[in-house]
């Protein structure tokens, strides 16, 4: 590509790391190739999957769409920092395997980037393996502040984001700490949000985000206590003053009081009861955390009473 084309159609690179997710994997590189924006080179990072996940990306023959075989050590962060590492565009999209993209979602996202943006996310339709879907409207900007982030968690999300190639490169990608594993990327925006502000929201639903029901339960503690290591990260670096150690405290609670929704909503009402008294009893004047208890222990009796009677 010349230098004149490129100045016009930049180059986007787009990581997609996949373990053994073939039978997902050709809808979300088939939602790549379905772009109305064409100027795109797609690293797809195997983490030595036993499917047929190297077939599949080779059926595609297109010189765009690149594999690389690499073990990750159940750490994502990795084969995403390995994608950016191998990465030649001025921006660079994220696409995770079960995921899938809609035909405008570069073209959107690269406008709003010549802008002037540094980092760019779009709304997704969240889709349920029971077949339930809803529209998921990410930021607005005046959330995506580093306090704002810090104090009210994360609204950005790794699918629906392209982010200007050099500002990953000046803060070396995605932490590889273990302890961050499914909040990697919370914290990389944290991190993007303290280095620029340059970041704009499309109010569009441009992608699909697959969520999967399987073991509910246990991805909900693992990614709070991920995001719970985050926030303590983020924490050290602040003053300890007693509004600061206040403000922290209600985070915490609002940490658990968030897995304890996700919990209640997949059906663990036992479990979610157990977080929202977490919640209650770090942060008890969280007037939300009464009607939530109320209504997980209604839904564990009404499960119980059902369950009883069959």
């Amino acid at each position: 590509m010349n230098s004149k084309l490129e100045s016009i159609n930049p180059l986007v690179s787009i990581v997609v790391p996949t373990f053994n997710h073939a039978s997902f994997l050709k809808t979300a590189i088939d939602s790549i190739c379905a772009q109305t924006y064409s100027y795109w080179q797609a690293i797809v990072v195997n983490n030595f999957s036993t499917d047929d996940t190297i077939d599949i990306v080779a059926g595609f023959n297109d010189d765009r769409i690149r594999l690389i075989n690499f073990h990750n050590e159940g750490v994502i962060a990795s084969s995403r920092n390995r994608g950016i590492h191998h990465a030649t565009g001025e921006f660079v999209a994220f696409l995770d395997s079960d995921d899938l993209w809609y035909p405008d979602k570069l073209a959107a996202c690269v406008s709003a980037l010549r802008h002037g943006n540094d980092l760019v996310c779009h709304g997704e339709l969240w889709v349920e393996e029971s077949t339930r879907s809803r529209k998921v409207l990410y930021g607005p900007r005046s959330r995506a502040t580093y306090n704002k982030l810090l104090y009210r968690g994360n609204c950005i999300s790794t699918s629906a984001t392209v982010v200007r190639r050099s500002i990953l490169v000046a803060l070396n990608g995605f932490s590889e700490r273990t302890d961050f594993v499914t909040a990697e990327d919370y914290d990389l925006w944290l991190r993007i949000a303290k280095l620029t502000q340059r970041i704009e929201f499309i109010p569009e639903v441009l992608g699909e985000f697959r969520r999967h029901s399987g073991n509910a339960s246990n991805a909900v503690f693992r990614n709070t206590s991920a995001e719970l290591s985050v926030i303590g990260d983020h924490f050290s670096g602040q003053d300890s003053s007693v509004l600061i150690r206040l403000k922290q405290r209600q985070r915490r609670g609002r940490a658990y009081y968030g897995a304890g929704r996700g919990l209640d909503a997949s059906g663990d009402h036992k479990q979610a009861i157990r977080l929202f008294l977490r919640s209650f009893a770090i942060t008890p004047f969280n007037v939300r955390v009464y009607p939530a208890i109320f209504l997980a222990f209604m839904h564990f009796v009404t499960s119980r009473t059902s369950r009883s009677t069959h």
